[in-house]
């Protein structure tokens, strides 16, 4: 299926159907220089969508994007991009309907493989599933874990980092829609191995809080992990180790919640306005790295639509699951919470024919698991939170460690993509705000991060 891309009507590019959109390119200088600003919005959200997809090239790095993929719509024309031609063509493209894009960071393959031919062959060591909808203004990315057990058609029941080596990314759609819902697919984007390191050490490093002491070794991998805590700025390996570590006794649920973080600090760096002038550096590596079959022109519609989005309108969400047991299986898998999985697929993807397999969407928000985590700076308010909630009604509340950081306000993250409880549970509490992503308590439907604005409206802290 090809996303819906309105072209202008002077020009049919390949790949794209013509239809009717109204020309608004300047038509004289002075209309160009009062164009300059928008302009630029737009390059740094070209760059921002790619870069969204090689933030996701933590691990291995390969960012890959969808199904069907039939031959018309591959592109094999990688020549370099004319800024004059982008802006009489590309910028005035529209998207006019939601689009889906399978996005993977994949392994080099190891030697002897069969089928590992290309530098894009190998196991995923990323996927994520994106859904850009222009009439909602909004971005969903749905992380799967890399260990998730599936059927892989053809393959049998393994994890599903294996279908990409099996397949590509025919495969990967294909067992996407057979165990977690007939979602379409519309695009790929594959990112090679190194893009993440290479990329945030031309964005001048990324900031994050890293929330522990990493030290890991791997010598079979390369791999040699040493991090403080802290909030801190990370070059390009530092923002690799901090991806790859897996020692923190979550495996890789704590590297897809990491990668989260990542991300959101690609992103801000990405449109910070230091980066403009190393853009077309930024745009080579991405050449470099990329394999996608999304056209010229689709990435400038989207990049388009991506400008008009808020921060706080892009949503990320886990696919809720837990670990096998070693008496369960002899590796180790991420086994989904089928219920929960098809509550995530029919929000997220709009699966709306999709029944539930209970009647999960009617549970109410006092019965749900809710994990209380201080991040104020202050002792004692988790607590204080918990028993507070516990006075509302709420019958499965407990607390977490202490966040690693400090905030002001309060974040009522949304754990498995509930925004709505989310945002009942700031009613309830007066404060805060939602934060759609997969970084609190693994077992919490919500994690209630209590940021200092707690302080405030509390007379017994002392």
């Amino acid at each position: 299926m090809s996303p819906s891309v309105q072209p202008p009507p002077h020009k049919t590019p390949p790949q794209a159907t013509p239809q009717t959109a109204t020309p608004h390119a300047p038509t004289s200088a002075t209309d160009l220089v009062s164009a300059v600003g928008p302009w630029v919005r737009r390059i740094v959200w070209t760059i921002v969508f790619g870069g969204t997809a090689i933030a996701a090239a933590v691990g291995g790095a390969l960012i890959a994007t969808t199904v069907p993929l039939p031959e018309s719509l591959q592109t094999e024309d990688n020549a370099p991009l004319n800024l004059a031609d982008m802006w009489e063509t590309g910028f005035r493209y529209q998207v006019t309907r939601p689009v889906n894009i399978l996005i993977m960071g994949v392994d080099l393959p190891e030697p002897g493989q069969e089928g590992a031919d290309t530098l894009f062959s190998g196991r995923s060591d990323v996927m994520l599933l994106a859904r850009i909808d222009p009439e909602e203004g909004s971005v969903d990315l749905l992380s799967i874990p890399r260990d998730t057990q599936v059927n892989i058609p053809g393959e049998g029941v393994t994890k599903i980092n294996h279908a990409n080596l099996a397949g590509g990314p025919e495969l990967v759609a294909s067992t996407i829609q057979s165990n977690l819902g007939p979602v379409p697919i519309d695009r790929y984007v594959r990112v090679s191995t190194g893009a993440l390191r290479e990329l945030v050490d031309l964005l001048g490093g990324v900031e994050v809080n890293v929330p522990q002491r990493m030290v890991y070794q791997d010598v079979t991998q390369g791999l040699n992990i040493d991090l403080e805590p802290g909030w801190q700025t990370l070059d390009g390996s530092q923002a690799e180790q901090f991806a790859r570590f897996r020692s923190d006794g979550n495996g890789d649920i704590g590297r897809v919640q990491r990668q989260q973080i990542l991300i959101k600090a690609i992103r801000d760096r990405l449109t910070h306005p230091t980066v403009i002038p190393r853009l077309p550096q930024v745009t080579r590596v991405m050449m470099r790295y990329v394999d996608t079959n999304l056209t010229v022109e689709e990435i400038l519609a989207l990049s388009n639509v991506a400008m008009e989005i808020e921060p706080d309108s892009m949503q990320m969400v886990m696919l809720p699951g837990r670990f096998s047991s070693p008496q369960e299986y002899i590796a180790s898998y991420w086994i989904l919470d089928a219920v929960a999985t098809q509550q995530v697929m029919n929000n997220f993807f709009d699966l709306d024919g999709v029944a539930l397999l209970s009647n999960r969407e009617n549970q109410v928000i006092t019965s749900l698991p809710i994990a209380v985590q201080n991040a104020s700076g202050e002792p004692r308010v988790a607590g204080e939170v918990a028993d507070y909630l516990r006075s509302e009604g709420f019958r499965n509340v407990y607390v977490i460690g202490d966040w690693s950081g400090e905030l002001q306000r309060t974040q009522v993250v949304a754990q498995r993509g509930d925004v709505n409880s989310a945002e009942l549970m700031t009613s309830i509490l007066n404060l805060g705000r939602v934060a759609a992503e997969s970084t609190g308590d693994l077992q919490s439907e919500l994690t209630v991060r209590v940021g200092r604005d707690w302080l405030m409206r509390s007379p017994d802290v002392q």
